[in-house]
């Protein structure tokens, strides 16, 4: 997709021009595939606010030799520097252009970095790029989407499947439901899972980010799964917690209670509002009900190249929504010893209202 990852390079020119730089190093490699569709795993890119045909002023994707074919078939449209010294080469064919300012990801580069870049360029100006390429990324076009949405789908139908395989029975220890989850995702076609799938039985599912174990699962236990599929680098996001065996008054109780927060916070998704203040709304139903400390984490984050991303949703944020930013929304309620709930959707904000992207039922789900 040549014409879309030149487009985004012009928005990012854009900000280079609120920044009065002529030029920015880009060298967080989910940045350079963001904006190149070059997806090795060593690559720096220079792109000059004004973009010429040729000369040292235009934009140039570097990498070194074991990338030379793959390079030229992501990335057609840009010249290719063929180096291994990635950041002191493109800091040096800037200063030669006659650059005297360069942006660069100051929240990426380490401490060496930064001092190869003085040593190779000194006569360059360094201004901090801030997260200005976070922030583009933010809001999807609808190629993002869609892969979004064929990641989601893969997950849903994984989940699908499991529970009518009888995957989920007694005994059944958390890392071999884990490990049939992930299989399930990657036979449907998914190209790698989203993060290291999460099953949580029993009192572990009052552990938010709990790692499987061989605890096998129980009657009366809660299984709190949490997991995703990646699909073309984009990443679906989802959790949903099972009743193994009849639910006791509590369970019902805590998953009403999330189900019913969950909602709100879907239904706040609503394009210029705040990010604090959705939630803020799901957090003032949780602690209405007297479960405000058990409530431990933020509602939710962008996802897509990453699985987290910006906007953040939670006490602080300073964002607001935007029409066709993709975020999860996640609480959790999480009673220690005892068990927890937690329902997470991906979901589109959108003009018209958000876009609900993981379809698996939210019905308390009792096997």
């Amino acid at each position: 997709m040549p014409a879309t990852h030149a487009a985004r390079r012009d928005l990012l020119r854009a900000r280079l021009g609120e920044l009065d730089a002529p030029a920015a190093l880009v060298t967080r490699l989910v940045n350079v595939r963001y904006l190149t569709g070059f997806t090795g795993s060593n690559a720096a890119l220079l792109v000059a606010a004004d973009d010429a045909d040729d000369g040292e002023g235009a934009d140039v994707l570097a990498t070194d030799g074991r990338y030379t074919t793959q390079s030229a078939q992501q990335a057609p449209d840009l010249p290719r520097l063929i180096d291994r010294r990635l950041v002191p080469t493109l800091a040096a064919r800037a200063a030669r252009a006659g650059l005297r300012r360069l942006a660069y990801e100051s929240h990426q580069v380490t401490v060496d970095g930064l001092r190869m870049l003085t040593e190779a360029a000194p006569e360059l100006e360094l201004v901090s790029l801030r997260s200005a390429i976070e922030e583009l990324r933010s809001v999807k076009d609808e190629g993002e989407i869609d892969l979004l949405r064929q990641a989601c789908a893969i997950a849903d139908r994984a989940l699908a499947e499991l529970i009518a395989a009888g995957g989920i029975r007694s005994g059944r220890s958390e890392l071999q439901i884990a490990r049939d989850l992930d299989s399930r995702m990657l036979d449907l076609g998914a190209e790698a899972v989203s993060f290291a799938t999460i099953v949580a039985s029993g009192p572990h599912s009052a552990i938010p980010h709990h790692a499987p174990t061989g605890r096998g699962i129980e009657p009366g236990d809660f299984v709190k799964l949490d997991f995703g599929a990646a699909c073309a680098g984009y990443h679906s996001d989802m959790t949903r917690t099972i009743a193994f065996g009849q639910p006791a008054a509590w369970q019902r109780e805590v998953y009403g209670l999330v189900a019913d927060a969950q909602r709100i916070g879907r239904e706040a998704l609503v394009v210029g509002v705040e990010c604090a203040a959705v939630d803020a709304a799901v957090r003032d139903r949780i602690t209405a009900d007297g479960h405000g400390e058990h409530y431990i984490h933020g509602l939710g984050h962008g996802v897509g190249l990453e699985i987290h991303e910006a906007p953040l949703l939670a006490k602080g944020a300073t964002d607001r929504l935007r029409d066709r930013m993709p975020v999860t929304v996640e609480p959790g309620v999480y009673l220690e010893g005892r068990g927890g709930v937690r329902i997470e959707d991906t979901l589109v904000v959108r003009a018209t209202g958000p876009e609900l992207l993981t379809m698996t039922t939210k019905d308390l789900c009792i096997l």
